[in-house]
């Protein structure tokens, strides 16, 4: 008899563990992101199911997310969806559902759907949106950012509407 030994820890993880089915589910997470002992992140989601025991892993969020981020200033953004999805290998996350984004100063993005590139620190959309900010309420398909909305633009611009007070 031969005997082989080899390091198989992921087949090992494996075991009895069907690759369609989630390695694991989490409830009423409240998960905080920490960058030198200050909390630059707060997300809050009623359910999380783990499938990073797929091919191409990820994290779903089927009963949607909020949000919380904060600036250097400590100044609080929020983001909601009814439903998000983490992938793991490209740090892509699709919001999808209501999604709702209100800045630290009262900016408010509304989509469908809108992804968020977190290497890049990019949001964008192919989707309708509308984008109120101060006076302005721009409506258009289609939205680019960087994560701070210092240069947000709403792309193909169906609507414009300047309140005046």
């Amino acid at each position: 008899m031969f005997f082989s030994c080899n390091d198989s820890y992921n087949e090992v993880q494996k075991i009895g563990v069907s690759e369609n089915e989630p390695v694991g589910e989490a409830y009423d997470i409240n998960l905080k992101y920490t960058v030198e002992g200050r909390v630059t992140a707060n997300l809050l989601s009623p359910k999380m199911i783990d499938y990073t025991n797929r091919d191409f892993p990820y994290n779903e969020f089927p009963e949607g997310i909020t949000l919380y981020l904060y600036d250097d200033k400590d100044e609080k953004s929020t983001v909601v969806s009814d439903y998000a999805i983490i992938y793991n290998d490209t740090n892509l996350i699709d919001l999808q559902g209501n999604v709702v984004i209100t800045t630290a100063d009262n900016s408010v993005l509304k989509t469908q759907q809108l992804y968020y590139d977190q290497k890049k620190e990019w949001l964008f959309t192919n989707k309708s949106v509308t984008f109120t900010t101060g006076q302005d309420v721009i409506n258009g398909n289609g939205f680019d950012s960087n994560s701070k909305f210092t240069n947000a633009e709403v792309l193909e611009v169906t609507g414009f509407i300047t309140v005046e007070d």
